[in-house]
């Protein structure tokens, strides 16, 4: 805890929380971004889904980075002109393609800011540690999750959507400005140490039955919370802008707490393997409750989008999972290799929710197409989780 508390883990804490909003800050703007640029549904499941493309494309180049140059310079710079530059062009944008460029400069900025800490702890703390790390970092962090639902509407409804991007751009570059100040790089590792490389990585047989359901698990709670949420609120219900805002507020509020609570829950459950299985499994019921009654209710649908967000520390338990089998002089490449495998799950599953959406409604009424949505979501993770119940357990206990 007094890692986590120190004023360079802090900053990157400050970073992951600029990460968690500008993944999760379209849902309460769809009614305003149609209005105004003519960007649907399917235009902004684009642009999110080009957030976490480039990011997860840029995850083996920050491998490297992040074991040649440290987590200080990679992160700020990074941040500094994919977070500021995206932000700022967000604020200009005048047709949806424009939103699409600045998406992808957004997931270019926060591309290095999780894993930056990850790769401290995994170079500074034993295997046994880190989901209980991780997921003080994502829990914390999670709270841009809530500042990018009601409070965001308030400010777009007080200033406007453009000047309050503009305003974001500034708050990012002086949250990069800060982690240039105050991270510490780790020592680095010794000469005698092998040469760390991809292929090395790939030959670590335990991560085969792991990395399955690490590609799928984080894409029902990112995808769902950070666009679906809203237009299927706004279509099936007829929801305001504040509703939307209210409900994705109980959604990061949700991940805040699943993740600041998973030490606790692994010391329940014995190891970070059994807690996943836990959360896929509690995963799995919610989706198939929205799948086969996405229009019964509002509040049932309210309880159950909070409810996908819960299971949201499966993130942080698998990405633990597998560090305990990353050799030390592999960290680099091995913790952005496993969050590169779990963000391209949300880039890839993100597009193509986009035409299952567009065919889906055109045939269907809008709780119709929107349980194909839930569906779409489900599938794969059921996939992933039978791969997933025949990977060696962590000995976390």
């Amino acid at each position: 805890m007094r890692l986590i508390l120190s004023p360079g883990i802090l900053s990157l804490i400050l970073g992951y929380t600029m990460s968690q909003f500008y993944r999760a800050f379209l849902a309460v703007l769809t009614p305003t971004l149609s209005a105004e640029i003519g960007a649907g549904p399917a235009d902004l499941a684009l642009s999110s889904g080009l957030w976490y493309i480039s990011f997860a494309a840029m995850q083996l180049p920050v491998g490297w980075a992040l074991d040649k140059f440290g987590p200080r310079l990679t992160v700020s710079t990074l941040l500094a002109l994919g977070g500021g530059g995206g932000a700022a062009l967000f604020s200009l944008a005048t047709a949806p393609w424009h939103l699409h460029v600045a998406m992808v400069m957004l997931g270019i900025g926060c591309a290095p800011v999780m894993v930056g800490s990850y790769f401290i702890f995994a170079r500074t703390l034993p295997a046994t540690a880190m989901s209980t790390a991780g997921g003080a970092v994502v829990g914390i962090g999670s709270l841009g999750n809530m500042l990018g639902a009601a409070p965001l509407v308030w400010l777009i409804g007080e200033i406007g959507w453009r000047p309050t991007m503009i305003g974001l751009a500034v708050v990012t570059l002086m949250v990069a400005a800060t982690i240039f100040a105050f991270v510490t790089d780790p020592a680095k590792l010794a000469s005698d140490q092998p040469k760390s490389s991809l292929r090395g990585l790939l030959k670590v047989r335990e991560l085969r039955f792991i990395l399955p359901l690490l590609g799928v698990t984080y894409a029902a709670s990112a995808c769902i919370r950070g666009l679906w949420a809203g237009p299927y609120l706004t279509e099936v219900f007829g929801a305001s802008d504040n509703l939307i805002g209210w409900v994705t507020l109980g959604m990061g509020i949700a991940m805040v707490t699943a993740n600041l609570s998973v030490g606790r829950v692994v010391r329940l459950f014995g190891s970070d393997k059994r807690t996943s299985i836990a959360n896929t499994l509690l995963l799995v019921g919610v989706l198939t409750s929205l799948w086969l009654f996405p229009g019964t209710s509002l509040t049932l649908s309210a309880i159950l989008l909070v409810m996908v967000c819960i299971s949201d520390s499966s993130y942080s338990l698998i990405m633990a999972h597998g560090r305990a089998f990353i050799p030390q002089h592999l960290v680099g490449r091995g913790i952005t290799f496993l969050n590169m495998v779990s963000i391209a799950g949300v880039g890839v599953m993100q597009f193509i929710s986009r035409p299952v959406y567009l065919a889906a409604s055109a045939n269907h009424a809008p709780a119709a197409a929107y349980s194909y949505i839930f569906l779409f979501f489900l599938i794969p993770l059921i996939i992933g989780l039978v791969f997933y119940f025949f990977s060696p357990e962590d000995g976390h206990v």
